[in-house]
């Protein structure tokens, strides 16, 4: 698998939005808090100009680093607009509605483009991650987090967790277990660790480095842009 449905995605974040973040942060006991709080001292010490988040969802990833990066202009999109209204509400600066497999801007606009728990849901990884080198400025960065999948001791738990639990526990609080059923199940199908590394190569970034995090449930990967590779 390459991707997502983006229409039943697009559907499923929208039916989901009122109770995101609040299901986030029960579901991970507080957990993806603090990975954000990682990505945004990462993102200090780069001390971008122009950042772009892309699928910004309710904005927490944006917030971050508004709050690390003052002075930084930082623009969150998303295709889905009841997402992006809580984004708004939560005081991300500026929002837009984009597709990030198409986004809107001219290329080398952004010094950073950043994306939070977002790639693993776009139609297609590998054109996505093109996208976003694009639109970042040579020597820029890009840097993503999302979940994967723990080796080792944690492996078989989490994969009970993940499958079994997170579903009806989110099914309880949001009242919409098909679309965390669908989460758990994209967990599973994206690549992590040296696949995603690849990917990254392949969209023509260079330097690129995996942090796991939490044993693994989470991982940050960096890249800069460099040429994209022709023909693929």
């Amino acid at each position: 698998m390459t991707g997502q449905d983006p229409k039943f995605v697009k559907g499923a974040f929208a039916k989901i939005a009122d109770r995101y973040v609040l299901t986030n942060h029960v579901l991970s006991a507080g957990t993806d808090i603090l990975w954000r709080k990682k990505v945004g001292r990462i993102v200090r010490e780069w001390n971008p100009r122009k950042v772009l988040d892309v699928a910004t969802g309710t904005g927490d990833l944006a917030l971050e680093i508004q709050k690390k990066c003052p002075d930084a202009e930082v623009l969150g999109t998303d295709f889905c607009p009841e997402m992006l209204a809580h984004a708004e509400n939560s005081g991300v600066q500026k929002t837009q509605v984009a597709d990030a497999m198409n986004l809107p801007f001219e290329d080398g606009e952004f010094d950073l483009v950043t994306v939070a728990f977002g790639l693993r849901n776009m139609a297609g990884w590998q054109d996505a991650l093109k996208e976003m080198n694009r639109v970042i400025s040579p020597g820029g960065h890009l840097l993503v987090l999302d979940f994967s999948l723990p080796k080792g001791i944690l492996a078989k738990p989490y994969g009970f967790y993940l499958n079994k639990v997170l579903p009806r526990i989110a099914g309880v609080l949001t009242g919409q277990g098909e679309a965390y059923r669908y989460l758990a199940g994209s967990i599973g199908d994206f690549p992590s660790g040296e696949a995603m590394l690849e990917l990254f190569r392949k969209a023509g970034f260079s330097g690129e480095e995996a942090k796991p995090l939490s044993g693994g449930i989470a991982s940050i990967y960096c890249g800069t842009r460099g040429k994209v590779e022709s023909g693929l």
